[in-house]
This record gives C-alpha cells, structure tokens and sequence, in this order.
C-alpha cells in the first residue's frame, strides 16, 4: 500500500517511536494525525497535525479519528501509546497495587484495541484500493510479551494481550480488506530510558546477541513502513529484538 495522499492515525506521536513513526509517513506523503495526552511540547513536523488524545477515552478517539477522515482517505493506523511501570505481584510494600495492573491494561491493551476498532470503521468506509485492501494498522507489543522480567507482570500480561489480539483482528477486518500486524520491539532508545545512566544503558546493550547496542527509533518506524508497503504480511507478530531473549531479571 502506498502511503502518499493517504491519511495516518499514530498514537503516542509526541516521542518515542510514536514521533520517529508519525514523522517517516509524513516524509512518505502521508497526512499524519498524531495522538498523545500531551501534545503541548511535540516537535513540529511537516505533514503531522497533533490531536491531544487520551486513547482510553472513546469520545476523544472518535473525535482523533473524525480529524484524521477529513484529511484523506484514512488508510494507515500505527498504536505506538504505552506505559510501563514495574512491580511485583508481592514486594516490600504489599500486593501489587490493583489499580495500577488495572490502568496498565486500560492504556496498553484497551487503548490499543480502542483506537484499532474505531479507526477499522472509517477505514472500511473508503474506496478499496487493488485486490480490495483499504488499509493497515499496526500494533505495538514489546519482547516482554513474550519473555517478561520480573517486575513486569502488568506490563507483559497487557503486551501478550496485544500479541493474542493480532490474528484474530486480522481475521475479523479481512472481509473489510484491512491488514493487522504487530511489531514486537527490544530495548529500544526511548525517552523512558533517559533516565538512567550510561553505565546501565551499556550494560543493556551488552546484552543484545547482534548488534550490541539499543535499537533507534527510526529503525521501528522503518519496519512499521515495511509492514504498511508489503501487501501480503497480515495477522503477523514480528520481533525487532537483535536476537534478545530477556533474563528473569
């Protein structure tokens, strides 16, 4: 699928693999609309419109995807919004607080389905392209779905969900010619790891079997291009890891 004169939803556009992503389409020819819940400090690109979004909030995707409509054929969606706090099941401190598990859920995995439901209606509702497609939406889960540390109960078990949501979403919006597919990132050089020191960052990148060191975010964003251009890759979950495998801890 070509990307120019299209429309593209992302999520989590303000940084992180959100901005690297929302700007390639954007240097593709997409129309970008980009979501977050603070869009105030987003660096401006050109062809990227940002909408302030919370993604657990129907009203406000609906209203994201209603702008993202108006702007061309809405044919792309990539859900990059996440968080990822750590806590045990039992620490010092008690049980995992419910509340927390419970909104890591909500943003990761509800959010995520959220915004891949109400962007699959208008994107059914354009004019199939070739062999009847109409669009794409790729999905974000994380190596921790797989391989989660300790600490990441909350995290992985909403991330796994992103992974068990893939198939049969792809299955679902077939009939509406709209690919589904998910990328599965490593440790990637995010602004949630500048908060720790070049030692620690060292350390992670020792770890990566090849090549040893973090993954950028431009090299995410070219796989989700990848996987928006290649027609035949549907119901997919691809790790981006540099053959990463995580240790418990």
């Amino acid at each position: 699928m070509r990307t120019d004169n299209v429309s593209a939803i992302v999520t989590g556009a303000a940084s992180g693999l959100g901005h690297a992503t929302a700007s390639a389409l954007a240097g593709r020819g997409a129309r970008v609309v980009g979501l977050d819940l603070d869009v105030s400090q987003a660096p401006a690109v050109d062809g990227v419109t940002y909408v302030k979004t919370d993604v657990t909030n129907e009203a406000e995707v609906r209203h994201a995807v209603a702008v993202a409509a108006e702007q061309g054929p809405l044919r792309v969606v990539v859900n990059c919004a996440g968080i990822g706090p750590s806590a045990r099941i039992l620490g010092r401190a008690g049980v995992h607080d419910l509340g927390l598990y419970a909104k890591v859920i909500q943003v990761n995995l509800i959010g995520t389905f959220t915004v891949l439901a109400l962007a699959a209606e208008a994107i059914a509702q354009t004019a199939p392209l070739e062999h009847g497609q109409r669009g794409v939406i790729i999905n974000t889960a994380s190596v921790a779905a797989f391989e989660g540390q300790i600490g990441q109960a909350a995290y992985s078990s909403s991330k796994g969900g992103v992974v068990g949501l893939t198939l049969p979403a792809a299955r679902d919006l077939a009939q509406h010619g709209i690919r589904v597919n998910t990328i599965a990132p490593g440790i990637v050089e995010t602004p949630m790891l500048a908060t720790v020191s070049d030692e620690f960052r060292a350390g992670l990148a020792a770890g990566v079997p090849f090549p040893h060191r973090l993954a950028n975010p431009s090299e995410y964003a070219d796989l989700a291009l990848f996987l928006v251009e290649h027609d035949y890759i549907n119901g997919e979950t691809i790790r981006m890891d540099g053959a990463l495998r995580m240790a418990p801890r």
